[in-house]
């Protein structure tokens, strides 16, 4: 039998480059190998946009519809929406019940986004018990396998010492312990040298076409001591290097570092040549859209969602007996 690989990303709008490179990417690859179940976090998306009055069923099937496009494969992998399959509500209760408060507040992520989003009233049971909801996401199916990017590393280890806590005060074995899976290349800066983010307006969207592709690139930072084309360049300082790193092949990688540092190449030309490696990269996903209806999208996340729910039934019904009939 295949390993159970479980993940989830919020509905909070269009994708980027930082989300192929830094999550679909990989769920790409590990579908093929793995029994996938991929999820839309519209509940998880409420910890932190509650004010915001988001569609988060558009949303949902408009992230889907992404998904697809990059090449997930529902033929594959399950893809349904974390509210539809209610036990993931019902197991999130009972790890609360049991979760120390000491252990969520002491998160570093959770510091850190207190911080960053110190603009939005994020002080709620919601947002501090988010971890919570995560491990009941990935203990609701067995999982094995969590693939996640670094910042998310502390979030797993609670979901394991969750689980530990749970099969130790029930003296049970129900809850497996999920082992993460990272991204080579976990986070893509974004074209202002800042993490990629739509808040910062520093990101190129799956959805984008040709030209607005050319035009982001054309404002992204690169070695600020090059004032003229002949000047010698550090490609390594350069945002548009790393997105050539990325998305160009080695051959063309190589000569762009070496004609950067001897400047035999500008800006403007680097610039356009990464263009083309992109959209090389985005334009099957632009014919995939075409033919992607929402009628599609909802069947595809209907037998989704029927999967998943009745692997989640099953599991609950195990956990409601140990932990309500003591068995």
């Amino acid at each position: 039998m295949k390993n159970r690989l479980v993940s989830g990303m919020r509905p909070t709008g269009k994708l980027h480059l930082g989300h192929y490179v830094g999550v679909l990417e990989k769920w790409k690859d590990l579908q093929n190998s793995r029994d996938s179940l991929f999820f839309v976090a519209d509940w998880h998306a409420l910890s932190t946009s509650y004010e915001d009055r988001l569609n988060l069923k558009n949303l949902s099937i408009d992230l889907v519809r992404d998904w697809i496009s990059s090449g997930i494969d529902p033929e594959k992998a399950s893809l349904f929406i974390q509210s539809q399959v209610k036990e993931h509500a019902e197991l999130y209760l009972i790890l609360n019940m049991i979760t120390p408060l000491g252990w969520l507040e002491r998160n570093p992520t959770y510091k850190d986004q207190l911080q960053q989003l110190s603009g939005k009233d994020i002080n709620s049971a919601g947002f501090l018990t988010y971890p919570v909801l995560q491990s009941a996401d990935v203990l609701l199916y067995d999982a094995i396998e969590v693939p996640i990017g670094e910042d998310q590393r502390p979030h797993l280890e609670i979901s394991r010492e969750i689980a530990r806590r749970f099969n130790f005060l029930y003296g049970s074995n129900i809850f497996i312990e999920p082992k993460e899976v990272l991204s080579e290349t976990s986070k893509l800066n974004g074209l202002d040298g800042r993490k990629m983010s739509k808040s910062y307006g520093n990101s190129i969207y799956l959805s984008d076409n040709k030209d607005e592709v050319l035009i982001k690139l054309k404002a992204g930072k690169t070695d600020p001591n090059r004032i003229k084309k002949t000047d010698l360049g550090n490609p390594e300082v350069c945002i548009i290097f790393s997105y050539h790193k990325e998305f160009s092949n080695i051959d063309e990688v190589n000569e762009i570092a070496e004609s950067c540092k001897t400047g035999k190449i500008g800006c403007v030309d680097c610039k356009k040549r990464c263009s083309v490696s992109i959209n090389n990269l985005l334009e099957p996903m632009r014919e995939r859209q075409i033919n992607l209806n929402d009628n599609y999208i909802i069947d595809v996340i209907e037998n989704g969602k029927n999967r998943a729910s009745q692997i989640a039934k099953n599991k609950m019904n195990e956990i409601n007996k140990i932990v309500f009939d003591g068995k």
